[in-house]
């Protein structure tokens, strides 16, 4: 378990990071722009650090300013919340070469699940069920796959157009799992 989390995010998905920490027992630092000094989020964590102007840029995308805000506070993990840098293969990156561990995917991960034609791969080649999605394009010259549409159910369209619900239909199928 960790001592202490830096929360790299601010507003409602500060607070629910928050939130969870305290019913944990662990400390928490949250990060903030001069613009949000007076934020709930600030004023709720047990440390907080300013690490920039009101600009994104500046402060909550400011990798340097929030590794600092860790070796300052002692902070032993980065929760990025969602945004901001939370897909950000480079910012996992570098948290672990200053041994500060990332809570979320590895930076190879983000990395590969960033790059939607390598995620459909990914998933293929692992045997999980793929969102259904536009067509692949090969990186072949001018070669469009139809897979995914040609794979796309169509089952529930036809039920639709017979005014009948797909849900209700399967329900009566299979039984209603939520019952």
């Amino acid at each position: 378990m960790f001592d202490k989390i830096l929360i790299a995010n601010r507003g409602e998905i500060a607070l629910r990071v928050l939130r969870a920490c305290k019913e944990l027992g662990i400390a928490t630092v949250a990060v903030h722009s001069t613009a949000d000094a007076d934020a709930m989020h600030v004023r709720l964590a047990d440390e907080s650090v300013c690490i920039g102007g009101p600009p994104a840029k500046d402060s909550y995308l400011n990798i340097p300013q929030i590794v600092s805000a860790c070796e300052i506070t002692g902070a032993d993990a980065v929760h990025p919340g969602y945004g901001f840098l939370a897909e950000n293969a480079r910012f996992a990156e570098i948290l672990e070469e200053h041994e500060i561990t990332f809570i979320g995917p590895s930076a190879e991960h983000v990395r590969l699940m960033g790059n939607k034609i390598e995620a459909k791969e990914t998933e293929t080649t692992a045997r999980a069920i793929a969102a259904y999605g536009p067509p692949r394009i090969n990186s072949g010259p001018s070669r469009v796959y139809l897979t995914s549409v040609a794979r796309r159910p169509r089952s529930g369209l036809r039920q639709a157009a017979q005014g009948l619900s797909p849900v209700r239909t399967y329900r009566a199928k299979r039984g209603n799992p939520c019952s």
